[in-house]
């Protein structure tokens, strides 16, 4: 019984990481937006300087959720059966 409850943890532990990642994605993916929002009203306004420097942060943002979800991608590739 013991052994069953062991496992039972590790999936619920596995299925929150899982989650935890997702939201990280979430997160930065939500940052990216606002960047972007922002980035357009500069460029609107012709502060091309200021619109080209959150343009970039959204990217940054991009990259980062990228990253969290290729851990999960990579956990997930770990676990599976051909």
């Amino acid at each position: 019984m013991t052994l069953c409850y062991k496992v039972a943890v590790s999936v619920g532990d596995n299925l929150e990481a899982a989650a935890e990642l997702f939201d990280a994605a979430a997160a930065e993916l939500d940052q990216a937006a606002a960047h972007c929002r922002t980035a357009a009203r500069h460029f609107r306004e012709q502060e091309v300087p200021r619109g080209a420097a959150h343009a970039w942060a959204a990217l940054g943002h991009i990259r980062a959720a990228e990253e969290s979800l290729d851990a999960q991608a990579r956990t997930h590739a770990a676990k599976s059966n051909p």
